[in-house]
């Protein structure tokens, strides 16, 4: 069968696009944002990209299934095409669970954040035990080289994203998934371009906790209001709490500050307690608050799927994180660049305060953010945008579609340290005429910012 994928650079469409290839079909696709490290993998693989939607190109291709992307349209050439001309289509989200997820034991991974980062210690996890899974991950984690793969029976790591599926399914993508182990990370409110409010992300959120059976489970952070909102609504499985305070009962962990310590403050090392009985202690290349949390019900799902808690940290201990989480880009006399996917006030805080915890309060951290996301477009975030860059040093803020002026309130919240641009070249050279060795660039963008972070570390060189 041949599957024409549009919008196949996104990264759950390319995960597609390498499980459809993975099961014998052939796999063509077409895409305007055709970027590493999604376009790589899936050239690497034989995988025909088309920059745009040509119709002329899509004609000749006479694909026996269209998967449409949620970021195409009503209006969309290609889209249009394709309905005027009775070609089967689908979304992603629907071919993956009539094609692959049909008789597996799905692990998905939901939230606001960490579903990426999360999805990947899982899928290593069960790797390491020997049970190789199929995966699909909106990235790509080092540890695999690739965001997808079939594996084998019968466990199949999913991240579960609540973005609507398509413009012919406005219903949440992970409704399509049901789990068995489902882990609920957090849930905070985004995706203002689709959700009015948060309690419309709750009800979607509900929607996929109904489809976990009796004999499931869910994880959860106990401290999460918006979560125990959402199963106050109706829970029919077995839960099991995580809590970064309470030790009593369920998954909990422990750091101490202070060099005499075996367990860091950074979150390089911690201790893993279960119903407050100590299952052991992880040391690993990570660091934040934010991955210890990520660590903790990636451990909790694992052990449901039947793997004990000292394989789990064995293999965390080999975990080598996800492209464009906190990635060292290059050190380059004495300054660290750094890109990282944070695109929400939340993640963005989080990331700054792991590598805060990492170098200390002596060395600078600059961030670098490119405000893209749909929602910080709305403006939605301007409010709790500058108090997530609190402990950076500086911050340069890149408008690339010359809308600096919407958010003069969050440049003005953040004083002296500051800086809005709408053209990146003179950005740049103020980064770089101010940058110093010791400083640590943090780049936060989930989009390809211009090719920035080669441009820093060649101006650096020089």
């Amino acid at each position: 069968m041949h599957v024409h994928i549009l919008g196949i650079c996104g990264t759950f469409m390319g995960g597609i696009a390498l499980l459809a290839r993975a099961n014998g079909h052939k796999v063509t696709g077409q895409d305007t944002n055709v970027y590493p490290p999604m376009s790589t993998q899936l050239e690497e693989q034989g995988i025909k990209l088309i920059q745009g939607y040509d119709l002329g190109d899509l004609a000749k291709l006479c694909p026996d299934v269209v998967v449409i992307g949620n970021a195409l349209s009503r209006g969309n050439e290609a889209v249009e095409y394709v309905l005027e001309n009775g070609i089967n289509y689908t979304s992603g989200a629907q071919w993956l669970a009539e094609n692959v997820l049909h008789n597996r034991w799905v692990l998905a991974v939901a939230g606001t954040h960490g579903k990426t980062t999360t999805s990947s210690m899982l899928a290593w996890i069960l790797e390491y035990a020997g049970l190789k899974p199929g995966f699909l991950i909106g990235g790509v984690p080092e540890n695999f080289g690739l965001s997808a793969r079939n594996g084998d029976l019968p466990f199949f790591v999913v991240e579960a994203d609540e973005y609507d599926t398509a413009f012919f399914d406005k219903r949440s993508k992970f409704v399509h998934y049901h789990p068995r182990t489902l882990i609920l990370n957090n849930l905070e409110f985004d995706h203002a371009d689709i959700f009015d409010d948060l309690n419309a992300i709750k009800k979607q959120f509900h929607h996929l906790v109904r489809t976990v059976p009796r004999n499931g489970l869910i994880i959860y952070p106990s401290n999460s209001d918006s979560i125990n909102d959402v199963l106050a609504m109706g829970c029919w499985s077995s839960t099991e709490k995580y809590s970064n305070t309470d030790t009593s009962e369920g998954w909990s962990y422990q750091i101490k500050q202070g060099s005499d310590s075996a367990v860091k403050y950074d979150g390089s090392s911690f201790n893993v307690y279960f119903n407050n009985k100590l299952q052991g202690m992880l040391i690993w290349e990570l660091q934040g608050l934010h991955n210890i949390d990520n660590a903790m019900v990636a451990i909790a799902a694992a052990r449901h799927a039947g793997v004990p808690v000292k394989y789990s940290l064995e293999a965390l201990s080999q975990f080598k994180n996800v492209k464009r989480r906190m990635e060292t880009k290059g050190v380059i006399n004495g300054v660290t660049v750094y890109d990282d996917f944070a695109h929400h006030p939340t993640a963005i805080a989080t990331t700054i305060d792991g590598l805060r915890r990492k170098v200390g309060e002596q060395q600078r951290i600059i961030a670098i953010l490119e405000p893209r996301s749909n929602t910080m477009k709305m403006e939605i975030h301007n409010t709790t945008l500058p108090a997530s860059l609190e402990q950076a040093d500086d911050v340069y803020i890149y408008f690339a579609d010359n809308n600096s002026s919407h958010f003069s309130d969050v440049i003005s919240a953040l004083g002296n340290k500051g800086h809005a641009y709408e053209s990146i070249d003179t950005m740049l050279a103020d980064i770089l005429s101010s940058t110093k060795s010791g400083d640590h660039l943090l780049v936060m963008s989930n989009g390809a910012f211009a090719g920035i972070h080669q441009k820093l570390l060649d101006g650096l060189v020089g």
